[in-house]
């Protein structure tokens, strides 16, 4: 199920739904390969692993709820780095030249990385 953004044309899907062909750039945003999926399958635009959150602030997270909001906050404040920038820098260009899907492989989208990443997407717009 997609979570539109109707203010910059970007939406949030799991990697493992069908392509839709209003997803316009399809950009993976997770560090880790989504198992069992293949590349032609996948059908991306890109993959920004530089946008996803560091492989220790994910162990520590591990998709517990509980968590959600200091992972929130110690994510934005990777995102933040200037080592973060091209890549945020390359999402918001995507942005620009038309509809934009991030995609994870994440099952409970509403408490991921991908959640944090496009309010601050929003916010940079």
């Amino acid at each position: 199920m997609a979570k539109n953004d109707p203010n910059s044309g970007i939406r949030v899907r799991r990697v493992y739904d069908p392509v839709d062909p209003a997803d316009g750039a399809r950009v993976l945003v997770d560090r880790l390969w989504p198992r069992g999926l293949s590349k032609d399958a996948a059908q991306l635009t890109e993959w920004c692993k530089d946008a996803a959150p560091s492989s220790e602030l994910r162990r520590w997270y591990r998709h517990e709820g509980e968590r959600f909001e200091p992972f929130a906050e110690r994510y934005r404040e990777e995102l933040a780095q200037e080592a973060a920038r091209p890549a945020l820098d390359r999402l918001r260009g995507l942005a620009e030249e038309g509809p934009l899907t991030l995609l994870t492989a994440t099952k409970e989208v509403g408490q991921s990385h991908v959640m944090v990443l496009l309010g601050v997407l929003r916010e940079g717009s």
